[in-house]
């Protein structure tokens, strides 16, 4: 299936993306105006944002839930509600206390109803089995592609205006949010007839209940060693993007040069994202994810063991942004394969929360290390040791369809 073929809500689910995760990768550039704003030091921000991505993943579950219960286009909207309400009531504050509130949960809960899972879910049951991989790389490269979409763009909005209208303005971007919503049930009643027509996938089992989704998950073991892969992906993907720059800086290096690192992180992703799906839908995708977990351990042990330079850097964001969130379509993939899509967005959900727990060790022991050893080195060989753990874990995973699922193809 070509990709200009998607069904619509495939292309409303990555402009959702563009807005919701391009805003959000835009945070950082607004730490130092609102910490002079409250003169609280850069702290306090950090652990606003810090909050913010703990409350991500902890919501990330439940709204699972409720989206494939309730449907992901009012989920959707509730979390554009909740993400714009967020940026405008910070726009506002008097208070720096309040943004615990504003920045952290409302905005949290906001990207939890509005990012990857809620929209992979959704697009798992209008896109055929086979093809899935493949748009879930797609959307994954959208999330990177908001990053170049929105910074440039805030950063100008800023210069011009101040920060509390550029949250104002994210504010009315989210509203374009809702306006794709209201297409999305006419698009997904539109997807899923298409489906019925040329899908070769399982039937999918509405008689399921929830509690039995999850049961069946739990005891699986191989939906553990996926949890267990995305967790070192999380520690992968928040230890560097916290403390790549400082590294950079204690090796002499000036601060654009991490600017540039991060930069070819963000450009690469776009195409690494999507070459990892596509990967997936040809290969098996355990072995792809074991691939792309090897490279990860070459690539930071000889980041780690050459020269640093602007070159090496340059070499290195490039290289990790390559398979930075490849992860993202396979291991939505490989839950899809094996459980369906009438829960994925729960099961994908738990998973992610397992991810934003690595994310949250990653960037905090990162920084517990050296201030305990005055290097990165030991943290640095750490992840090293933990992405060839990664590519073992996904080998003995077994990633057929459950035997209920089976049982329904058979029954077809």
């Amino acid at each position: 299936m070509s990709i200009f073929r998607f069904p619509l809500l495939v292309w409303l689910g990555i402009g959702t993306l563009i807005i919701s995760l391009g805003i959000r990768q835009s945070f950082g550039i607004f730490m130092m105006p609102i910490s002079d704003s409250f003169n609280t030091g850069r702290e306090f921000f950090s652990f606003t944002i810090a909050l913010q991505n703990l409350l991500f993943g902890l919501f990330q579950p439940f709204v699972g839930m409720a989206a494939d219960r309730w449907g992901s286009r009012r989920i959707i909207t509730v979390g554009a509600i909740s993400y714009a309400a967020g940026l405008y009531l910070t726009s506002f504050a008097t208070d720096p206390s309040i943004l615990y509130v504003t920045f952290g949960a409302l905005i949290g809960f906001g990207l939890s109803a509005t990012s990857y899972v809620i929209i992979l879910g959704s697009i798992a049951r209008v896109v055929p089995a086979e093809h899935t991989a493949k748009a879930f790389g797609l959307t994954t490269a959208a999330g990177s592609f908001g990053m170049f979409a929105v910074i440039p763009g805030a950063q100008s909005l800023m210069n011009t205006y101040d920060w509390q209208t550029t949250l104002q303005i994210f504010a009315l971007a989210c509203c374009v949010i809702i306006a794709f919503t209201s297409f999305m049930k006419t698009a997904n009643k539109e997807a899923k007839s298409s489906l019925k027509a040329v899908s070769t996938a399982p039937k999918m089992d509405d008689t399921q209940t929830l509690r039995e989704a999850l049961k069946e998950a739990f005891n699986n073991k191989s939906y553990w060693l996926i949890h267990a892969g995305f967790f070192v992906c999380g520690f992968h993907v928040m230890f560097i993007a916290t403390h790549l720059p400082s590294y950079l800086a204690d090796k002499g290096l000036p601060g654009s040069t991490a600017a540039m690192a991060l930069a070819y992180v963000g450009i690469f992703n776009i195409f690494g994202s999507y070459f990892w799906g596509v990967m997936g839908d040809k290969f098996d995708k355990r072995y792809v994810m074991t691939s792309l977990y090897l490279i990860r351990t070459v690539v930071i042990a000889a980041f780690v063991t050459l020269p640093v330079t602007v070159d090496t850097a340059a070499i290195f964001g490039g290289a990790i942004g390559f398979c930075w969130l490849g992860t993202v379509p396979l291991t939505s993939g490989l839950v899809r394969q094996m459980f369906g899509a009438r829960y994925m967005s729960t099961l994908y959900g738990l998973v992610f929360f397992t991810h934003q727990v690595g994310s949250f060790l990653g960037a905090w022991v990162g920084g517990r290390i050296y201030d305990y050893y005055g290097s990165y080195e030991p943290i640095w060989w750490s992840t090293v040791f933990l992405a060839f753990c990664a590519a073992l874990i996904h080998l003995p995973i077994n990633d057929k369809p459950v035997p209920r699922l089976t049982a329904l193809s058979t029954a077809a």
